[in-house]
């Protein structure tokens, strides 16, 4: 079979589990998985091979540009802590708490009672599941009206921790094949590939960003957003940088600055849609093979060990986050408690670690076993994870109701729609200009709308009342915190206040953002204090 009508029929098979991961609420990815399971057992065509190769050529660019062209820089900074400490601190710490778990548990496993496994391979091993691909659950937390700052916190961490996984893959692989490496090598070499990875995607998304404020013709802008994707990653990778680090920093560069500087407001929209539908179809085409790749027969052999991997590579990830919650809890990016098992469980791993255990040399000790291991890994956190952080993250109430939510806001919007109606129609009316018996129709039909959709409104649940309060004040809160900001830029930029003043009065604003975005609660409580009369005085 050609590979034109392979991929032809991997769009088929994507589209048909959409539709039904959408009829049976189950998050896409783990229906794309489970499709390529089931297409690849009945070997009804031959899929193409997920290489290396075409990973890190196709997909890999596509996907991550994707993702860092809709990221605000101005949240990544304000939670650089917490996002940084994940992605750089966190993932190397998980590598290390991994390998050494996963040594001292399958010690105890039959399956490897005549194989010793030496730690530089462990490591390699930590290295390969390292990096989180936590597609399915950002997704579902847009769907349900997650507090916006875990879904960007799960998001960004999941980008920066690519580029991160992939030097510290290389770095032990070296290590493994009995390189010399010593650790201040290994250290100088990390911020070597890293640095000059961003070094090159701030040139390229810079220069893309200014070609973009030249043209005005959206075909040609989409095209330079193509060029800054994948030309940041090959530029990257042909210099021996991270190519991930680069097109993270290219696509940053060209959504938030490009973008907003550069583009109208139709072609943004023509680029934004291009970019959604390339992530859409990268993934689909990316799980599918996912599950093509996986043979369960293959890992139902070594079954003990791809769960005693499971459980090591899963309590690294809460040591990871617990820890660096702690460490953060007396700063101005703590992380709400709930939030921490929410953040271990939507450590679903994905593609890109499939891919690294393939890229092992086949002379490599375990080669095949590492390989199965990763496999199996990804397969459970797949479906495990997948299935079950939606509703642990509801026990949790880090997701609310997501039908009574979405009830809500449709008939209050109904109402106000049906105001703007009523106020057209009488503005009309005023003019004279049109005929007088088609007005009174219009009006008769959007003042039944408007009280229908109040009676509806009445009707809802009223123990919902303090979310959509909580809810209601935090994007009040935020939108005005926002244009302080802004203010203070301006006045920053006009001399109208100094550096330091500047600087202290953003920080400020920035904690009180990262604040309302994670504890509303606990914002609204303070400013409730405030204004309350002292004990004893009587107001006016």
């Amino acid at each position: 079979m050609i590979p034109e009508t392979a991929i032809l029929y991997l769009f088929v098979a994507a589209s048909l589990l959409s539709v039904l991961a959408n009829r049976f609420h189950m998050p896409y990815t783990v229906a794309l998985v489970l499709g390529g399971l089931v297409l690849g057992a009945l070997h009804l065509f031959q899929a193409p091979v997920l290489t290396h190769d075409l990973v890190f050529t196709l997909f890999l660019p596509g996907l991550i540009f994707e993702s860092a062209y809709h990221l605000s820089s101005g949240a990544l900074w304000r939670d650089r802590l917490a996002i940084f400490g994940l992605a750089v601190p966190g993932v190397l710490i998980s590598m290390i708490v991994t390998a050494f778990v996963f040594l001292w548990s399958s010690q105890y496993l039959p399956n490897l009672s005549n194989v010793v496994m030496p730690v530089s391979v462990a490591l390699v091993f930590g290295a390969a599941v390292a990096a989180t691909d936590p597609i399915s659950v950002v997704s579902m937390f847009r769907k349900l009206q997650a507090p916006a700052r875990l879904t960007f916190m799960v998001e960004s961490e999941s980008l920066l921790n690519d580029g991160t996984a992939i030097v510290f893959f290389s770095l032990f692989l070296a290590l493994a094949e009995g390189k010399t490496v010593s650790a201040s090598s290994l250290g100088i070499q990390f911020f070597a590939v890293v640095g000059g990875g961003a070094l090159v995607g701030v040139v390229i998304g810079w220069l893309s960003s200014e070609i973009i404020k030249r043209v005005n013709d959206g075909m040609v802008e989409i095209t330079i957003t193509i060029l800054a994707a994948y030309g940041s990653f090959l530029a990257a990778m042909q210099l021996d940088y991270s190519g991930v680090i680069s097109t993270v920093v290219a696509g940053l560069i060209c959504g938030n600055y490009g973008a907003k500087q550069g583009m109208t407001a139709s072609v943004k929209m023509a680029v934004d849609t291009f970019w959604e539908y390339i992530g859409f179809a990268l993934n689909s085409l990316i799980f599918l093979l996912v599950g093509f790749t996986i043979h369960l027969s293959d890992l139902l052999g070594i079954w003990p060990l791809i769960l005693a991997a499971y459980v090591a590579v899963t309590i690294a990830r809460a040591s990871v986050i617990y820890g660096m919650s702690g460490l953060l809890s007396r700063t101005r990016a703590r992380i709400p408690p709930a939030w921490n098992f929410v953040l271990v469980w939507g450590g679903i791993r994905g593609a890109l670690s499939m891919v690294l255990a393939l890229s092992l040399p086949h002379d490599f000790p375990h080669r095949s076993l590492l390989i199965n291991l990763v496999f199996g890994v990804v397969l459970l956190t797949i479906l495990i994870q997948g299935l079950s952080i939606s509703p642990l993250a509801r026990a949790l109430k880090v997701l609310g109701n997501g039908q009574s939510s979405q009830d809500f806001e449709m008939q209050r919007m109904r109402v106000v729609l049906a105001q703007i109606g009523n106020q057209e129609i009488g503005r009309l009316q005023q003019e004279g200009l049109r005929d007088g018996h088609a007005l009174d129709l219009l009006a008769t039909y959007y003042q039944q709308a408007q009280e229908d959709a109040e009676k509806k409104l009445a009707g809802l649940d009223k123990r919902d009342d303090k979310r959509v309060l909580q809810g209601d004040f935090s994007r009040l809160y935020r939108r005005l915190l926002l244009k302080e900001r802004q203010k203070l830029l301006d006045a920053r930029n006009e001399g109208l206040l100094s550096e330091a003043s500047g600087d202290q009065m953003l920080a400020d604003i920035d904690a009180n953002l990262l604040e309302i975005e994670s504890q509303p609660e606990a914002v609204m409580e303070r400013l409730s204090a405030k204004q309350k009369p002292a004990e004893g005085v009587t107001p006016g």
